[in-house]
């Protein structure tokens, strides 16, 4: 192969890579999905606090990101000191499964889905949703699972 040959060559896969490159840098971005903020996780916190406090319910509440690391952490006046763990791990499970705590236990009970470690099995621990993408999670403990799901679901319910 000529030096001339060699030169065209190089010239030639220059210019593909960078048309690609230009191709690239003008094709619209896919939307990021949208992360839950620390603004979100307190309109979420705080709507699950009003639900609370609306039914003189004493627990504690946690809000995650789509990782599972807290957030933001209310343990309101009377909650139990073990509710923490309760409900951290909710929201773990919530994570983890992709499903609130009590579809994850029916889940469990059908066999029908992984386990997952140390996960909770009845209701209180729900979803956060921006549209069909999973942000973050809200655990509830320290009432019975049906009210600790009550209240995990007004918080979460006001993200869209």
């Amino acid at each position: 192969m000529t030096q001339r040959m060699t030169g065209r060559i190089v010239l030639t896969l220059m210019g593909v890579v960078f048309s690609t490159a230009a191709a690239m840098a003008q094709a619209p971005a896919a939307p990021a999905p949208q992360a839950l903020t620390y603004e979100m996780a307190v309109q979420v916190i705080d709507a699950a606090e009003a639900e609370a406090r609306k039914n003189k319910w004493n627990v504690t509440i946690v809000v995650t990101d789509a990782a599972g690391m807290p957030v933001v952490l209310r343990r309101l006046t009377g909650a139990s000191p073990r509710s923490y763990d309760i409900a951290m791990r909710k929201a773990a499970t919530v994570v983890a499964a992709k499903m609130t705590t009590a579809e994850y236990g029916a889940q469990v009970k059908a066999k029908t889905v992984t386990e997952v470690p140390n996960g909770i099995t009845f209701a209180g621990g729900v979803p956060i949703m921006s549209g069909t993408e999973l942000i973050g999670a809200v655990g509830t403990s320290g009432v019975t699972a049906a009210q600790d799901e009550i209240i995990s679901r007004a918080g979460a319910t006001v993200i869209k």
